[in-house]
């Protein structure tokens, strides 16, 4: 039988801050896993998350779901690594769910200049949500057709993009939609963008 995995060896980073918007991160990782991509859930550790604080307390999305998964904290289709242990050259593509997420992960140095490197590499970019403000911020969003929660329209705007209000836009290597209503095209759009020429 032959092997019907698109994305079979390919690796791709989610990063995610506190306050994540749950669906999107999870969606998509499960999607992409069908399809046979390893998934890295990149975290950085800045942001809001319920009280108390401890070290060592996992990140926490919107409606509760945390990072690592309270069900199993050893994943036979991911792993979890800090932004800051990413190497650009070990990934295919990177995905930015929203939420408030983005806001944190657009303050981290480290994070933006990840996205530079895979943007410099022709590597694949994609956001929901949200998500854009981090490629705002890393400065890849100039003359490129991208769409995002409606929000964030005039954020885009103002950073040189030509938005679109539809469900998926597809610039290149460059994956965006608006909310978890487009989670399906999301993952089709991001799935054919990185499948094999």
């Amino acid at each position: 039988m032959a092997d019907t995995m698109k994305l079979r060896g390919k690796k791709v980073a989610m990063m995610v801050s506190n306050e994540f918007e749950d669906i999107e991160l999870w969606y998509p990782m499960i999607r992409l896993s069908e399809e046979g991509a390893w998934i890295t859930i990149a975290t950085l550790h800045l942001g809001f998350h319920p009280r108390p604080y401890v070290e060592g307390k996992p990140i926490t999305g919107r409606f509760g779901t945390t990072v690592p998964p309270l069900v199993h904290r050893v994943g036979k289709l991911f792993d979890i690594k800090n932004i800051a242990e990413l190497v650009p050259e070990e990934y295919d593509g990177v995905i930015i769910p929203g939420g408030f997420s983005p806001d944190f992960l657009r303050r981290d140095p480290v994070t933006l200049e990840f996205l530079r490197r895979m943007a410099g590499q022709g590597k694949m970019i994609a956001s929901i949500c949200h998500g854009s403000w981090v490629m705002i911020s890393a400065g890849i969003v100039k003359g490129k057709k991208m769409t995002a929660f409606f929000a964030i329209k005039d954020d885009l705007v103002n950073a040189g993009a030509l938005f679109v209000d539809e469900p998926v836009a597809v610039d290149g290597k460059i994956v965006t939609s608006r909310c978890p209503d487009d989670l399906p095209d999301f993952c089709r759009a991001i799935i054919t963008a990185m499948s094999p020429e």
